[in-house]
C-alpha cells in the first residue's frame, strides 16, 4: 500500500516540472531587464553554493556520527532529507529567478497574465516542496521499516532548514537595510532605483531567504509533522500497519487537492488579486474535507476506534489553517486597522512608529494562540493525544498552496525591482507593483502558518519523545515539583530569544558593512547620484554572501547542542522541560515578530501609496525606519524560530536511548 502515496508524490513532481516547463516557455523581453535578472540569477546560485558547500561538509560529518552511533539505514535517511531539502529549495529559487523576468514582460499586456505566471512559478515551489517531503517519508519506509532511519531523515532536513533560513534571512535582510537606509533615507532615491549600490544583493537575498530558506523550512515541518504521527500512531497502535498508511494517505489526499486548486486560480474582471489566491486555499480545503472522509471511515475500522474520533480533529486542523490565514491578513494588510496605525502614528516620527509596530506584533500572537487552544481541546476530547496529530498532519497539508502563496511574493517583488531599474513605462510598473503589494501579505500569513504547524509538530513530537521513554523502561514523569523539569523550563524558554538575538546581531553587524560601501561608491563614484555611472553591484553581493555565511553558524549549533548537554548533564526531565520551555516562547516571539514586521512594512507601503503625504513626506521617512526594524524580524529571525524548535526536539528524540 505504500506504493500508492509514493506513485502521487512522483506525479506530483512531475506536474511542478510541467508547470515550471510552461514558466520557462514564457517569453522573457529584452534589454535591460534581461540583463538585471541574470545578474539576480547569478548572485542567488553563488550564495546557494557556498552555502550548500559548507552545508555539505557538515552533513558529511554527521553522516559518519549517525552510521557509527545508530546504523546505516539512519545514517542514509539523514542524507535523504538533507539532500531532498536542498533540492527543493535549489529548484524552487531557479524557477523563482527566471519568473521575475517573465513576469515582467507579462504586465507589458496586462495584470491577468502577469499574475498567472507569477502563481505557477510560486506553485513549482509548493508542489516540489509536499512531493519530495511524501516521497522521502514513505519511500525510507517502505525501504527500510526503521523508525530511527525516520527521525533521521527528519533530522537531515532540519539541518538544511536552519542553515537556509539563517543564513538566507541574514543575506536578504542585511542587504534590504542597508539599501533603504542609504538609499531612501540619506539619498531620497526610490526603492529599488538602480543608481543604490545595493539593490542587487537585495533582489538576491528575496530568492535565498524566501525561496530556498522557506522550500527547506516546510520541507522539515511537512516531513517532521508525517514521521510524528507515524510513530505516534505505531505507538499507541502497535502492530497495526494502518497508522502507518493513515497519514500517508491524508498526505497524498491533500496534495492531490492542491493539484486540482492550482487550476481554480484566475483573476477575475474586478482584479482582485489577493480573492484569486484565496480561491486556491478554499478549493484545496474543500477537497480535502471531502477527501478525508471516506480515509477516516476506512481507517477506523483497522484502528478499532470511531470515524468521528479521527475526522473531526482532521476537520479542526484545516480550520486552524483557514483561521491563522484570515487573522493574519487582518495584522498585516493595508486594508485594515492594524497597519492604518502603524502609518497614522508615523505623522509623529520614528519612536511612535516602532512602539505601535511592537503592539501590533504582540496583539497578532493572540488569534493563532486561540485556534491552537482550541484545536488542542477539540482534538483532545474527540481523539486524544492522537486525534491531536491528525490535527496537526491536516493543517500541514495544505502546504502545497501556502507555500504556493508564499513563492509568488518573491516573484512578484523581484518583478517590481526589475520594472522600476530597467525604467518601464508607469503603466508595466503599476501592474508589478499591484502584485507585489499582495505578495507582501502572503509572505506575511505563510509564515504566520508556517510557525503555528511548526509549534503543533514540536508538541506532538515531545508526546512522541514522551511514548518513547516509557517504552525504554523510564519512569521519567513531568511535573512542576520536579526541580529539573522547571530548570529545563527555564533553559527551553530562553533559547528562542538567545538563537534570536545572534540573528538580529548578524542582520546590524552585515547591514553596517553594507551602508558603509554603498556610502562609499556614492561619495567616489563620480556621476553615480546623475545616473550618468554604475554601481558595483558585485561589492555588495560579495559582502553579504561572506557575512551572512559566516554568521549563520553559531546560531544554528544552539538546537543541536543544547538538548545533548542538558540530556546528559540534567537528565530526561530536563529536557523534557527544555522542549516544552523553547516551544512556548519559541512560538510567542516568532509570531510576533513575523506579523509586526509585515506589518511595518505594509505601514510604509501604505503610505507610499499617496496617504498621509506620501513618498518623501516625514510619516513616510519615520515609515521606512520601522520598515528596516521589522524586516529582520519577519524574515530572519521569526521563520527561523521554526526549524529551531523542531530540530531541538528531533535532537532528543535521536539521543533518548542513550540517555535511558
Amino acid at each position: 500500500m505504500l506504493v500508492l502515496p509514493i506513485f502521487i508524490s512522483l506525479f506530483t513532481i512531475l506536474f511542478a516540472l510541467f508547470l515550471a516547463r510552461t514558466v520557462q516557455k514564457a517569453p522573457s523581453g529584452s534589454g535591460k531587464q534581461i540583463e538585471i535578472s541574470l545578474a539576480i540569477r547569478e548572485g542567488a546560485l553563488a550564495y546557494l553554493k557556498r552555502q550548500y558547500f559548507i552545508i555539505f561538509l557538515v552533513a558529511i560529518f554527521l553522516f559518519f556520527i549517525i552510521w557509527i552511533a545508530m546504523n546505516l539505514s539512519a545514517a542514509l535517511g539523514f542524507f535523504i532529507g538533507a539532500s531532498f531539502s536542498a533540492l527543493a529549495g535549489f529548484i524552487g529559487m531557479m524557477v523563482s529567478t527566471k519568473a521575475n523576468v517573465k513576469v515582467v514582460e507579462a504586465a507589458k499586456k496586462g495584470l491577468p497574465g502577469a499574475f498567472q505566471l507569477a502563481f505557477q512559478g510560486g506553485a513549482v515551489t509548493g508542489l516540489l516542496v509536499v512531493s519530495l517531503s511524501l516521497l522521502a517519508v514513505a519511500g525510507i519506509y517502505f525501504f527500510t521499516q526503521d523508525f530511527k532511519a525516520l527521525l533521521a531523515l527528519g533530522f537531515g532536513g532540519g539541518l538544511i532548514s536552519i542553515f537556509a533560513r539563517l543564513g538566507g534571512g541574514i543575506y536578504t535582510k542585511a542587504a534590504d537595510v542597508g539599501a533603504d537606509l542609504v538609499g531612501k533615507i540619506e539619498k531620497g532615491i526610490p526603492e529599488d532605483d538602480p543608481r543604490n549600490p545595493a539593490v542587487i544583493a537585495d533582489q538576491v537575498g528575496d530568492n535565498v531567504g524566501d525561496v530556498a530558506g522557506m522550500a527547506a523550512d516546510l520541507f522539515e515541518t511537512y516531513a517532521i509533522i508525517l514521521i510524528a504521527v507515524i510513530i505516534l500512531g505505531s505507538l499507541i497502535f502497535p502492530a497495526n500497519p494502518q497508522a502507518v498508511f493513515l497519514p500517508l494517505f491524508l498526505a497524498s489526499i491533500a496534495i492531490l487537492a492542491s493539484i486540482i486548486a492550482v487550476f481554480f486560480v484566475k483573476l477575475g474582471k474586478k482584479g482582485n488579486i489577493m480573492g484569486a489566491l484565496s480561491k486556491s486555499l478554499i478549493v484545496s480545503g474543500i477537497l480535502s474535507v471531502v477527501g478525508f472522509y471516506p480515509l477516516m471511515k476506512s481507517s477506523s475500522v483497522y484502528l478499532g476506534v470511531q470515524t468521528i474520533s479521527l475526522y473531526i480533529p482532521a476537520l479542526i486542523g484545516l480550520l486552524i489553517a483557514g483561521g491563522i490565514f484570515v487573522t493574519t491578513n487582518y495584522f498585516t494588510s493595508k486594508s485594515h486597522k492594524p497597519v492604518k496605525s502603524i502609518a497614522e502614528s508615523s505623522k509623529a516620527g520614528p519612536a511612535t512608529n516602532i512602539i505601535t509596530g511592537l503592539a501590533v506584533g504582540m496583539k497578532s500572537t493572540v488569534p493563532p494562540v486561540l485556534f491552537i487552544s482550541f484545536g488542542i481541546l477539540i482534538s483532545f476530547w474527540f481523539g486524544g493525544m492522537y486525534g491531536l496529530a491528525i490535527a496537526v498532519l491536516s493543517m500541514i497539508s495544505l502546504a502545497g498552496i501556502v507555500i504556493a502563496l508564499d513563492a509568488y511574493g518573491p516573484i512578484t517583488d523581484n518583478a517590481s525591482g526589475i520594472a522600476e531599474m530597467a525604467d518601464l513605462p508607469e503603466e508595466v510598473r503599476a501592474v508589478t507593483d499591484s502584485l507585489d503589494a499582495v505578495g507582501n501579505t502572503t509572505k506575511a500569513v505563510t509564515k504566520a502558518y508556517a510557525i503555528a504547524s511548526a509549534g503543533l509538530a514540536a508538541l506532538v513530537l515531545f508526546t512522541v519523545y514522551q511514548q518513547e521513554l516509557q517504552s525504554l523502561g523510564s519512569d521519567a514523569q513531568f511535573l512542576l515539583g520536579n526541580h529539573k523539569v522547571l530548570i529545563g523550563l527555564f533553559l527551553g524558554g530562553l533559547l528562542p530569544y538567545i538563537f534570536g538575538a545572534l540573528a538580529m546581531e548578524a542582520v546590524s553587524k552585515t547591514a553596517s558593512s553594507v551602508v558603509k560601501e554603498v556610502r562609499r561608491q556614492f561619495r567616489e563614484i563620480k556621476g553615480l547620484m546623475e545616473g550618468t555611472a554604475k554601481p558595483e553591484y558585485g561589492k555588495c553581493v560579495d559582502i553579504v554572501t561572506k557575512s551572512a555565511l559566516k554568521e549563520m553558524i553559531l546560531p544554528a549549533l544552539i538546537p543541536v547542542i543544547s538538548p545533548i548537554l542538558v540530556g546528559f548533564f540534567l537528565g530526561v526531565e530536563a529536557l523534557g522541560g527544555l522542549l516544552i520551555g523553547s516551544i512556548i516562547t519559541g512560538l510567542f516571539l516568532a509570531i510576533s515578530m513575523t506579523s509586526g514586521g509585515a506589518a511595518w512594512d505594509n505601514a510604509k507601503k501604505y503610505i507610499e501609496e499617496g496617504n498621509l503625504g506620501g513618498k518623501g513626506s516625514f510619516a513616510h521617512k519615520a515609515a521606512v525606519i520601522g520598515d528596516t526594524v521589522g524586516d529582520p524580524c519577519k524574515d530572519t529571525v521569526g521563520p527561523a524560530i521554526n526549524p529551531m524548535i523542531q530540530v531541538l526536539n528531533i535532537v532528543a528524540l535521536l539521543i533518548v536511548g542513550f540517555l535511558v
